[in-house]
C-alpha cells in the first residue's frame, strides 16, 4: 500500500470534490446513505461506466468505500478525511484574521508607525 502525506491526501480530496458530479454523488450518499452503484447511476444522465469512474475518484480520496455483495456494489460515504479540509480552511482563516488585525492596528495608529 502506498503511503501518502497529509498534504497529498488533501490534494486528492480537493481534486475529487472539484467536479460537480462527484460533489453531487457525495451529497446524495450523505443524504440517502449507502446506495447501489446502479441506483446512483439512475440519478444521472450518464452511463454506469461513467458513474463508476467518478466513484473510483471518490474512493481514491477516501471519501467513499465500496462493499461488494455478490454482483452488487454498495457505496457508502466516509467523511473522516473532510476534517483535513476543515483544518486547512481554519488555518487559512486564522492567517487572514491575523493579517486583518495587523491592518486594523495600522489604521488605528494612523499609518504613522514605521517598521
Amino acid at each position: 500500500m502506498v503511503e501518502y502525506s497529509k498534504d497529498q491526501l488533501l490534494s486528492e480530496i480537493l481534486k475529487a470534490v472539484s467536479d460537480t458530479t462527484r460533489r453531487s454523488l457525495l451529497t446524495q450518499l450523505c443524504q440517502q446513505g449507502t446506495s447501489r452503484v446502479t441506483d446512483l447511476a439512475n440519478l444521472y444522465a450518464m452511463s454506469l461506466n461513467a458513474i463508476s469512474k467518478h466513484i473510483k475518484v471518490l474512493e481514491k480520496a477516501g471519501l467513499v468505500a465500496r462493499r461488494t455483495i455478490g454482483r452488487t456494489h454498495w457505496i457508502e460515504p466516509r467523511l473522516e478525511r473532510v476534517k483535513w479540509v476543515e483544518e486547512w480552511f481554519t488555518e487559512l482563516k486564522s492567517i487572514w484574521e491575523l493579517r486583518l488585525e495587523k491592518f486594523d492596528e495600522l489604521l488605528k495608529d494612523g499609518g504613522t508607525q514605521n517598521d
